[in-house]
């Protein structure tokens, strides 16, 4: 089969950063779906893997967490789909990924397309949409419904993959007042049209902005970019035994500054489950209905922005570069090969 690898870790500058190589085709395990993909995203994770872990010499890792396309074949013990579906997911670290013509994926990780949607529109979605759901509902604990109690949510860079399925969950899903950060004026009108009740700058102050807005405190904060360099202004922010949850790899973070105000912090993984096997690894597989249905609905929308040609080792490394400029405004999808 065709796939996109890399076999040390390299600028994406450098002519073999990614490149275009033949490999067997995966055989399925018994809880396996094979699935021709027929599209991908590019996730900052792809950037921080191919940078940072290098492959066992003379071996090839393919990248790729996020994908759309047809199951052609199950496993034995396979139960929740059949050759032919349309299947959307985001994989698993450990396991090659999606950049390549067929992939092996665990069945508990999949769901079935949104039928609204074409294969670009569904791969832009899985990955953001497990982290961002996981984030809201288990880790910040937000309540779904119209009831909110006068609370607020900041999402911290909004207009990204996460930020921008995130905004449409918590306006969409539950009562709380969303604020949305975004520096730029086109990131900024991007970040009102997902349904952001307030948009203030994260290159400024946030608590001052936040009190222009008549905010004194909000009760959760979404840390998806850069949280150790705004930690101070998110502590201002928070409302008293408020809570923090982040995305990202801050080099240090001193969670002494949550003390005084009994701040709670909490960290969002989505490949937690699939590292570690846990016993509630299908709660993946029903997450990702539930998202199918309500895109199907119209309640929430594909957050696909940009496209940049086929998955092949030119146009991968354009979205790299891209998304390692850290200004990407929703999802950059490549489609077929």
């Amino acid at each position: 089969m065709k796939a996109v690898a890399y076999y040390r870790n390299l600028p994406i500058e450098a002519p073999d950063a990614l490149l275009d190589i033949e490999l067997p085709d995966p055989e399925p395990g018994p809880r396996d779906l094979l699935v021709e993909v027929a599209a991908v995203s590019v996730n900052p994770v792809d950037v921080k893997v191919r940078a940072g872990m290098a492959p066992p010499e003379g071996s090839a890792k393919v990248l790729g967490w996020d994908a759309a396309g047809v199951v052609r074949a199950v496993g034995r013990d396979v139960t929740l789909f059949q050759p032919g579906d349309r299947v959307w997911y985001a994989g698993d670290l450990q396991r090659p990924g999606s950049n390549a013509e067929w992939q092996a994926v665990d069945e508990r990780l999949v769901g079935h397309m949104p039928r609204s949607l074409d294969f670009a529109a569904a791969a832009a979605l899985p990955l953001t949409s497990i982290t961002a759901w996981e984030l809201l509902f288990d880790r910040l604990q937000i309540a779904e419904g119209a009831a909110s109690n006068g609370q607020s949510l900041l999402i911290v860079g909004a207009a990204g993959g996460v930020g921008s399925i995130m905004l449409q969950l918590a306006r969409q899903l539950t009562g709380v007042t969303v604020i949305g950060t975004a520096s730029r004026p086109e990131t900024a009108a991007w970040v009102r049209e997902l349904g952001a009740h307030h948009v203030i700058d994260h290159s400024q102050p946030l608590a001052e902005q936040l009190r222009r807005q008549g905010i004194e405190y909000v009760d959760f904060v979404a840390g998806l970019n850069q949280t150790d360099r705004h930690l101070d202004q998110i502590v201002e922010a928070l409302r008293p035994q408020g809570r923090l949850a982040l995305i990202d790899d801050p080099e240090s973070l001193d969670v002494r500054l949550l003390k005084r105000k009994s701040l709670s912090l909490h960290w969002e993984f989505m490949y937690t489950r699939s590292l570690y096997a846990t016993e509630d690894m299908i709660e993946q597989h029903r997450l990702l209905a539930r998202v199918a249905e309500l895109v199907d609905a119209g309640t929430l929308k594909s957050t696909l922005t940009e496209k940049f040609g086929r998955i092949v080792a030119a146009d991968l490394k354009r979205a790299h570069a891209f998304i390692e400029r850290n200004q990407a405004r929703g999802k950059v999808v490549l489609a077929g090969f």
